[in-house]
């Protein structure tokens, strides 16, 4: 931040989380063709306030001393420190600032819980922090020198949006046009080594996206930004430097931590159509805390069927095939349906792309689509039954036969288009899980019931193909996020920005939008 926008930031009680919106962006394949549709949102502060009957702590000009109340929000106003009228007006230490935030939960801890051993106890806290301020609860956690195990065991989950997890770096499109040398600046605090210094990861270490076992993953959510087009900060560069598959400043490659639940929503890093001020992140960050439900879908591929005349020409010619495939998937839960959790769109450049190859690898790491939080108890109030949607979309990029371009498809080759309706049930014996596909048949039907491959960790298999010759599988793993679950796929399942290399011969293409240009 800019002395300005640190000024105006310590300047607000809230310090940007009671931001509203009232705009949001329609999806791309939306036919009205609006440039955003009216949505007003008070604000993930006031949604609390109205929804849980949270509070602040402010009481007369100032931060109150008295006991308060177990739902309290606090705001950890680290940026007065180094604020000209508040404090030394320099640069902070993320060491320091992350000390100041272990200082602060204890002095919440004694006014919450007074002398009361049993609530003692009892304590925890929530951490909900965007950009930077996911990096100092990491700092906190993590660094050795600041909090022992009895200090993190006060922190019950950890929501992040939009924050660098893996540092802040141009993406490899700009690199490639010479933007790297000309814009690489230090970024202070999001540097990889000066990041692995305060995380208290080793200085070697090539990438910095690691809870490193002291902190449980599943309890850590990342929501992550992907529309970099509306990010305007520094007169729009931040967005040219970052480039596509990035929220304006963050690339989504860098946003999550490994083996954490994430999501991904179409908003940029901050402003009007911002991450924080969203119905989305708002969403997502209540069924993350007060869910007691969670599932994870991967998808499985089997077949991977080529265009007749790919096929024949490469058999012909005995040529390698060199296609890349996109993989899109939208999940909306029942009484959200217009509201998308998660999202990763071809035309929103955040789909996931992998090779052939590796898609068809059965030793690589599925590409894992979503984390969906739900809840029996009806805490989030749209939620029971157990319901939500799951669009998933599987298409290829141009066909490239030896060294040519194989042009006689259509642009956009559809191999898979889906929307599954699934609804999960609890029994005696277990969960259970039912689902439909809507192309085929009424969402509010009872449903096919879906096959139990693995009891022990509550797995289940829903089958996917298509008339193309498309075979697959979409993995549901079911389980209560209290009592612990898999660790998801790290970093392998973000899509990748920049150059995709065949795994048969290390020839290289680089992507630009939505084709592959052979180097």
């Amino acid at each position: 931040m800019t002395d300005r926008e640190i000024t105006e930031t310590v300047s607000t009680p809230y310090m940007g989380f009671n931001d509203g919106a009232t705009k949001s962006r329609p999806d791309p394949s939306d036919p009205t063709k609006k440039r955003s549709y009216r949505h007003i949102f008070e604000s993930p502060l006031i949604r609390l306030m109205k929804d849980y009957k949270y509070r602040d702590i402010y009481l007369a000009g100032s931060e109150t001393s008295e006991r308060i109340p177990a739902k309290s929000i606090i705001i950890y106003r680290y940026y007065e420190a180094i604020e000209k009228d508040f404090g030394s007006g320099n640069t902070f230490s993320m060491i320091e600032t992350a000390r100041g935030l272990k200082d602060l939960i204890h002095k919440i801890r004694d006014q919450v819980c007074g002398s009361d051993e049993n609530l003692w106890e009892q304590f925890q806290v929530y951490l909900v922090a965007h950009s930077m301020g996911g990096l100092i609860c990491r700092c906190f956690l993590q660094n050795k020198s600041i909090s022992t195990e009895s200090d993190r065991k006060l922190v019950r989950k950890v929501f992040t949006y939009g924050t660098p997890h893996n540092g802040i770096e141009s993406s490899s499109f700009a690199s490639s046009l010479g933007w790297q040398s000309g814009l690489n600046v230090p970024l202070g605090n999001f540097n990889r080594k000066t990041m692995a210094k305060y995380l208290d990861l080793p200085n070697n270490a090539e990438r910095v996206d690691t809870l490193d076992g002291k902190f449980t993953p599943e309890r850590f959510f990342c929501l992550v930004g992907t529309n970099y087009k509306d990010y305007d900060v520094a007169w729009g560069w931040s967005r040219r430097f970052a480039g596509e598959m990035s929220d304006g400043l963050v690339l989504i490659k860098n946003a999550t931590v490994q083996g954490a639940p994430r999501a991904f929503v179409n908003r940029s890093h901050s402003g009007p159509y911002g991450i924080v001020n969203s119905e989305e992140g708002y969403q997502n960050l209540i069924r993350f805390l007060f869910g007691n439900v969670r599932v994870d879908g991967v998808l499985k591929v089997d077949e991977l069927p080529l265009p007749p005349s790919v096929k024949k020409k490469a058999e012909r010619d005995n040529q390698i095939v060199y296609v890349s495939y996109y993989i899109e998937s939208t999940v909306a839960t029942r009484g959200t349906f217009s509201l998308k959790l998660s999202e990763r769109h071809r035309d929103m450049c955040s789909a996931i792309l992998r090779t052939r190859d590796e898609t068809l690898d059965p030793d690589a790491n599925p590409p894992k689509l979503f984390s969906v939080f739900l809840d029996t108890e009806n805490k989030t109030k749209q939620d029971f039954p157990l319901v939500f949607s799951v669009d998933i979309v599987v298409s290829a990029t141009d066909y490239v036969i030896g060294n040519g371009f194989w042009n006689k498809h259509s642009d956009v080759e559809y191999l898979y288009r889906n929307t599954i309706t699934v609804t999960v049930g609890k029994e005696e014996a277990g969960w259970s899980l039912r689902y439909t596909t809507d192309d085929m048949d009424w969402s509010e039907k009872k449903g096919s019931l879906s096959e139990c491959v693995n009891s022990n960790e509550n797995l289940f298999h829903i089958d996917l193909q298509s008339g193309k010759g498309f075979r697959g599988k979409l993995e549901l793993k079911v389980f209560s996020p209290d009592a612990g679950g898999p660790s998801p796929t790290d970093s392998s399942d973000i899509p990748p920005s920049g150059p995709v290399t065949s795994t048969k011969d290390n020839s290289i293409y680089y992507r630009i939008g939505n084709t592959l240009v052979s180097i």
